[in-house]
């Protein structure tokens, strides 16, 4: 009979014990980590133990904290590796593969003691062999003390031990790792300590969790609000949380993740001396010249007590329970809230004065908040049609306010949804749950006139301050027959101020206008913006007539409106010249025109009888022309030294103009 390794190691245990701290206390945020501290005591010569998921060991490994609190102190930490398992048995000088015999280990430690039946050698080989009727049958072969060889049936061994310590150890070490590889999605850290001795152990770290949610219901009453919160937190640990210290907090920590388990590896050179390796010839030029760098009780919250169902009600029960059901849905919960808030830092705490349980892969909705705030109600425009039924609420409560779902009931009737952001103690936030079917607004957008308000020269660039008018007109239309109040969002242009009503608080994107509506009637509201642009030109390039229109800018002063007179003169000028130059250029082309057609007459007639007279006559009209050109073309290089002129005065006159 064939025996396996596994049956040669179930004689005795292998693994050591080790002690486990139950979870005393639980932080969860809204990063998606949790901070959990456990505490215990360690008998003495036991390790503490914490099993963690593998996903887990990254945060576990940069947050861990231990405290010995009773006076002793911690040696080491240590963990199961996340090294691949071929690697870490490949360093053992033996391997065992799946239902691998005896014999095949046994062959594999060649030259180590053992004991046999009580027969002490050297193990010499080990083999399957085959018998005369084909069974198979194991067998060792040991060398003894006094260099005899005795082969025997590993069937009939009843006792068999290595007798090497070291490698007993590491046979324990081997079966170990395969034992620890089993349960790949857990990973265990073992905290030794530096005296044997019982003692009390306090560890804190922190792993991913699931993020905490904030739920809550808002029943609405005259300028008062009473808001109802509960917390929904999950236990996706792999353990019972039982009768915890529970503490929530809102704000956002960073927290990332950093490869901290894995174990990394880099490439290295192979380097080797100098003398290990042969020496080469030298060969030495002449010289020539110079010098040669971590199961709750019943009544504890998140628990559900085991309790026989109840009789059926009667019909009169049941009606009367109908009624109550519905008064119940529209009035707080009767819970009992036992939470203490308080600012750390940038965050904000609830923390739970009773201990709570939660089962492993169990939620629980826990109450954190029951309180009246200030509220307001009213109605909130941003687009479309209709507004929404809004309330404005102030956090009155002394607490921090985590965003999250609001349920809201309205005059003893559910009244619709919302969602709140974040509120500090002593902010507002507006939320809207319903759509006002009663409230129909227009809006009309016109833009408005355009206005010189400034003007700058600096070395011929004129910069020009010109005022630019918006001007949206929301019209709205109260069908019901009660008072509103209304808050309209208007989009925010950062550039721009409003002139007129102003707004009664700014967004970051949005300004907002309150209007007072009257029962059945329609209301007007108009939002003027004014907005300033800086536009630059260099003058030269701008036409006369604009020149002109800035000078008769009310905003301009006495010394830039004499300066823009003087540039307006020049240009004037300037353009009077152009115009004479291009009458001139184009009488010239007249007359060059005119002269190749009478060359062409001239040349066409000559030597034609009885054409002498045209000839002639063409002849003179060609030197008239002639006469003129010579005069236009004198003209106009006169022209065109008084342009230069002008031109290079303008341009000295814009070097050192300045207001």
């Amino acid at each position: 009979m064939i025996r396996s390794i596994v049956s040669l190691m179930t004689a005795g245990a292998l693994l050591s014990s080790a002690a486990e701290l139950p979870v005393q206390e639980v932080i969860l945020y809204k990063n998606g980590v949790g901070y959990f501290s456990r505490a215990g005591n360690v008998a003495s010569g036991d390790t503490a133990r914490l099993d963690f998921k593998a996903e887990e060991m990254n945060d576990v490994l940069k947050s861990l904290s231990v405290h010995d609190n009773s006076g002793g102190s911690v040696s080491g930490i240590r963990y199961d590796s996340s090294e691949p398992l071929e690697r870490k048995l490949g360093a053992y000088p033996f391997q065992l593969n799946e239902s691998q015999p005896l014999s095949s280990l046994l062959d594999q430690l060649k030259g180590a003691e053992i004991s046999v039946n009580n027969e002490t050698g050297l193990i010499a080989g080990s083999r399957i062999i085959k018998g005369q009727e084909g069974e198979e049958r194991e067998q060792i072969t040991i060398l003894k003390k006094d260099g005899a060889l005795q082969s025997m049936d590993l069937a009939s061994v009843t006792s068999l031990r290595l007798i090497d310590p070291v490698l007993q150890q590491q046979l324990r070490d081997y079966l170990s790792t395969l034992t620890s590889n089993r349960t790949k999605d857990k990973k265990s850290v073992y905290i030794d300590s530096a005296n044997d001795k019982s003692r009390d152990l306090r560890v804190s770290y922190l792993v991913p969790t699931p993020v905490w949610k904030s739920s809550y219901r808002m029943i609405l009453e005259s300028g008062k609000a009473t808001l109802e919160g509960w917390a929904i937190v999950d236990n996706t640990s792999g353990e019972d949380w039982t009768r915890v210290n529970l503490a929530l907090v809102s704000g956002r920590p960073v927290s990332f993740q950093s490869q901290m388990y894995a174990p990394r590896y880099i490439q290295r050179p192979f380097v080797e001396l100098a003398e290990n390796q042969p020496v080469r010839p030298e060969i030495y030029s002449g010289v020539i010249g110079g010098v040669a760098g971590s199961r709750p009780k019943a009544g504890v919250i998140g628990s559900i007590p085991n309790a026989a169902p109840p009789p059926p009600p009667s019909a009169a029960m049941r009606s009367r329970v109908q009624s109550e059901a519905a008064a119940d849905m529209y009035s707080p919960s009767t819970i009992q809230v036992a939470t203490e808030g308080q600012e750390i830092g940038e965050l904000f705490e609830y923390r739970f004065n009773t201990p709570v349980t939660i089962r492993k892969n169990e939620s629980a909705m826990v109450p954190f908040l029951q309180q009246k705030t200030d509220a307001r109600k009213l109605l909130i425009w941003t687009s479309g049609l209709n507004p929404r039924n809004a309330v404005e609420i102030k956090n009155s409560t002394g607490k921090t306010l985590d965003g999250g779902p609001i349920t809201v009931f309205d005059g003893g009737a559910y009244g619709g949804e919302a969602l709140m952001e974040t509120v500090k103690q002593g902010d507002k936030r507006l939320i809207s749950y319903a759509v006002d079917q009663g409230t129909r607004i227009t809006n009309n957008m016109e833009s408005g006139s355009q206005t010189i308000r400034e003007v700058r020269l600096n070395r011929g660039i004129l910069t020009s301050s010109v005022t630019m008018q918006q001007v949206t007109t929301y019209t709205i239309r109260n069908s019901d027959s009660k008072a509103k109040t209304l808050i309209i969002e208007h989009p925010l242009n950062g550039e721009s101020k409003i002139i007129g009503t102003q707004p009664m608080e700014t967004t970051a994107t949005a300004r907002r206008f309150e209007v007072t509506l009257k029962p059945d009637s329609s209301e007007t509201l108009k939002v003027v913006e004014e907005t300033v642009i800086d536009q630059s030109d260099s003058v030269s390039n701008l036409s006369s007539d604009h020149i002109i229109s800035i000078i008769k800018s009310r905003n301009l002063n006495e010394k830039g409106r004499a300066a823009m007179q003087q540039i307006a003169d020049k240009k004037r000028a300037i353009g009077e010249g152009a115009q004479q130059l291009a009458a001139i250029e184009s009488q010239l082309k007249d007359l060059a025109e005119d002269q190749n057609r009478l060359r062409e007459n001239i040349k066409s007639l000559t030597n034609v009888p009885g054409q002498t007279e045209s000839v002639q006559r063409y002849s003179r009209q060609l030197a008239d022309g002639e006469v003129r050109i010579t005069s236009l073309r004198d003209s106009q290089g006169t022209l065109r030294k008084q342009q230069a002129q002008l031109q290079s005065e303008l341009n000295r006159l814009l070097e050192n103009l300045s207001f």
